[in-house]
């Protein structure tokens, strides 16, 4: 008996606990640039050595996607969204951006294709300050990375057409 009040208590005090933790807001529609500095030092120190991205959001209201920062500090996978656009606005640093060709070692990921590189693709350099669009079914692929580069990244799915048209 003496077990099962324990374990009551436990399950009490943990439950308690979890609720007074702050959840993250469901809607976002505001970050400051203090906000968003602090965001990359978060992304800069939890990335773990060898790991390509490290991604957290700055903005969400469902049911529109949410806007996510990305920090890069390596080249990971190339990538295609077979059913959304995403849009980039780069925050700091520089990388070359490789667009379309075809994916090297294309694996699936539900709705999205990765690859370990691009053959044949379109380099561009791309800074600080940059807006860059990448339509769907589109191939693309930060390679290489000089230094860091960090991301305001944004999946933008194409709208259904509309009924009788």
């Amino acid at each position: 008996m003496k077990t099962i009040g324990s374990a009551l208590t436990l399950t009490l005090l943990t439950t308690a606990a979890v609720a007074q933790q702050p959840a993250a807001p469901a809607t976002k529609t505001y970050t400051s640039s203090a906000e968003i500095t602090a965001l990359i030092a978060k992304a800069k120190s939890e990335r773990k050595e060898n790991q390509a991205l490290v991604a957290q959001p700055i903005l969400r209201l469902a049911p529109y996607n949410n806007a996510s920062l990305e920090y890069r500090a390596s080249v990971g996978p190339a990538a295609v969204h077979e059913k959304e656009a995403e849009y980039f606005y780069v925050v700091d640093g520089s990388a070359t951006l490789v667009t379309g060709g075809k994916l090297v070692g294309e694996t699936r990921n539900g709705d999205n294709l990765t690859g370990t590189a691009i053959e044949g693709g379109s380099p561009r350099n791309v800074a600080k300050g940059d807006f860059i669009v990448v339509p769907e079914n589109t191939p693309h692929w930060f390679s290489p990375i000089n230094g860091t580069i960090v991301l305001m990244s944004l999946h933008v799915a194409r709208p259904a057409p509309a009924a009788g048209k």
